[in-house]
């Protein structure tokens, strides 16, 4: 992928101006994640964890080190951490005996549903931030480029998983009252 040379100054500020951004956009980000979980003695890797293990419907330990962006002692320790707690079960596959999966227990899945009705979106800064975008243009920006980025370091299979999740909610989730709740209908596809 080389290809063309591009001058160093264009190199610099493409990427300073990524990093500054992405640092900005995570701290707004972490807050409101932190704030949003914390009434459920989680942190933002348990989280994702649960996340994960939800929309996997199981996942190895070395999957949601992958799709979780952490490393895979990170992945493992937090996993543990949420079996201790009961939200998951570790287990091998007869088929498979180097890897450790996990899947969520059903205290697991109910606290991950818990915590999707509890969601305000007032209370997330990113989606505040994008609400004048919503309201000019008729819908939230498609931030094509910045997934066209993250594919090109992370590959399809990542992306796959990120469209997934957000396939799920779209699916699978309701809004009744005001929250959000698991649509309880079986559909047959």
């Amino acid at each position: 992928m080389e290809g063309k040379h591009h001058s160093l100054i264009e190199s610099l500020l493409f990427s300073q101006r990524m990093a500054q951004l992405s640092k900005a956009l995570w701290k707004s980000i972490e807050k409101d994640w932190q704030n949003w979980i914390k009434p459920f003695n989680l942190n933002i890797n348990e989280h994702h964890i649960l996340w994960i293990a939800y929309h996997l419907n199981g996942a190895s330990i070395s999957d949601v080190s992958k799709f979780g962006v952490m490393h895979v002692s990170t992945a493992f320790n937090f996993s543990k951490k949420l079996e201790d707690r009961g939200l998951l079960e570790f287990s091998k596959k007869e088929s498979d005996k180097r890897n450790t999966y996990i899947k969520l227990t059903s205290q697991g899945e109910s606290l991950l549903l818990q915590l999707m009705e509890v969601y305000e979106p007032k209370n997330n800064s990113v989606y505040q931030g994008a609400l004048p975008l919503r309201e000019l243009y008729g819908k939230f920006p498609d931030i094509i480029e910045l997934m066209a980025i993250i594919r090109n370091i992370y590959g399809d299979d990542f992306m796959e998983i990120f469209e997934k999740s957000f396939n799920n909610i779209e699916t699978q989730f309701i809004e009744e009252d005001g929250k959000m709740k698991k649509n309880d209908i079986k559909t047959v596809v």
